[in-house]
């Protein structure tokens, strides 16, 4: 189903063909994100991800937007934790126009200073935005909860601190040690012909040295006891993070964690959504969600809630969490949750873009791909009493951590504090 090649410098490639369709999707991956950044230079990732779209050796920073957007393709790229992504979907016929932006961007990227500033602005401001967004805030929170003092505890966008002090010479080291071809990947999917961008690919990246893999600090499992976090703030409504550390991106269980997701918070149909809104109108917005990593995990829930009904909230979504652990799901529920899934990633993966995301995160992350089909084979081994043993392990008392913003006052601390529990 998917074809893949490794240089002789270390460089994977792997492609799905997608003959039906008529558009096809790049994605130039780098195995590096926000956890692999000292507090000095916290928020370089995503720094260098924005200038690289500010110009290379043969294009200028308008020439790489009309090159893509110009015959009605799609440009863009992201940081996150453990990758920064160059992507851009277009019609097939343009594929090789796409691959001479993308990787002129990522191999001669010009850094000129002037840029460098000009952008220095713009993601202060973005990391402005974020502080006033409380929607997005209380994640920032939440992850701070998770991880004191460390990288994955802080912004993928840095510091007010941290960007205002990152130079040309910090931003031109940590491009020389992460953006070399053992920690890259390059992903395809859609309609192409295999052999003619293979051939393509050795053409460009060929001549280039593999460099050294990518290393991270290990994550911290070291909590003893339930944890409270208020960010004071005169909103319409009170924004919650509630989350838990889960499993690994590989870990045999993914895939009850996700089931387990899909039943408490994936969909209208879930019991968070029942409970919460359709029952008792306590908010409007209610939903979990898998964080995953390559050694850690994050099963969280996340509500907009009446202000007024905070300690209701909380109370609710937590006996919702303990009943996970005391009972097996129904017949029904179990068989649901997993068409939901199997259904969800389906009509994903018809899309080339969402494809190709799919298969380069895999491989740049576990050098594997899963196939539809193995996917199947392990969703169906899934178990009910995976789902209550999952729950056993992640609802712990001492692992929760709950993050509010809101027109609390401080002294309201306490109380909630004692809300905490999960017996």
């Amino acid at each position: 189903m998917y074809k893949k090649r490794r240089l002789d410098n270390g460089l994977r490639v792997i492609i799905h063909r997608m003959p039906r369709m008529q558009s096809v999707a790049l994605g130039i991956w780098i195995k590096v994100g926000g956890r692999y950044e000292g507090a000095r230079i916290k928020g370089i990732a995503h720094y260098l991800e924005h200038l690289l779209f500010k110009g290379s050796r043969r294009y200028s920073c308008r020439k790489i937007k009309e090159s893509i957007e110009g015959v009605g393709g799609y440009l863009n790229g992201f940081t996150s934790e453990e990758f920064t992504c160059y992507l851009a979907k277009l019609p097939h016929q343009h594929l090789f126009r796409a691959l001479d932006v993308l990787s002129d961007m990522v191999l001669e990227p010009l850094l000129l200073e002037s840029e460098i500033e000009k952008e220095r602005t713009v993601i202060l401001e973005e990391i402005k935005m974020h502080r006033d967004l409380p929607q997005s805030y209380v994640y920032e929170l939440l992850d701070e909860l998770l991880w004191p003092n460390h990288p994955l505890g802080q912004s993928v966008t840095g510091t007010k601190e941290s960007v205002s002090n990152i130079k040309r010479k910090d931003l031109l080291q940590f491009k020389r040690r992460y953006y070399t071809c053992t920690n890259m990947v390059i992903a395809a999917s859609g309609l192409l012909d295999e052999n003619e961008f293979f051939k393509r690919i050795e053409e460009k990246f060929s001549p280039l040295d593999a460099g050294s893999l990518s290393r991270f600090q290990a994550a911290q499992e070291n909590q003893s006891h339930p944890k409270l976090k208020i960010f004071s703030k005169e909103t319409e409504q009170t924004h919650l993070a509630l989350g838990f550390r889960a499993l690994r991106r590989d870990h045999p269980l993914r895939h009850a964690l996700g089931l387990l997701h899909i039943i408490l918070g994936g969909n209208m149909s879930s019991r968070l959504f029942n409970a919460v809104r359709e029952k008792r109108g306590l908010a409007y917005e209610i939903g979990t969600q898998i964080k995953y990593f390559q050694d850690t995990g994050v099963f969280l829930v996340h509500a907009g809630i009446d202000n007024r009904r905070v300690e209701e909230t909380i109370k609710l979504i937590l006996e919702e969490l303990h009943r996970c652990k005391t009972k097996l799901v129904s017949a029904d529920e179990f068989r649901r949750a997993k068409d939901f899934y199997l259904g969800q990633l389906m009509l994903a993966l018809e899309d080339t873009l969402d494809h190709m995301l799919w298969i380069g995160e895999y491989t740049a992350a576990l050098d594997k791909t899963y196939s539809l089909e193995e996917i199947i084979k392990e969703l169906e081994a899934v178990k009910f009493s995976d789902l209550q043993e999952l729950a056993y392990q992640i609802f712990k008392e001492e692992n929760l951590n709950l993050a509010l913003i809101g027109p609390l006052p401080e002294e309201k601390k306490n109380s909630l504090s004692g809300l905490l529990r999960l017996k």
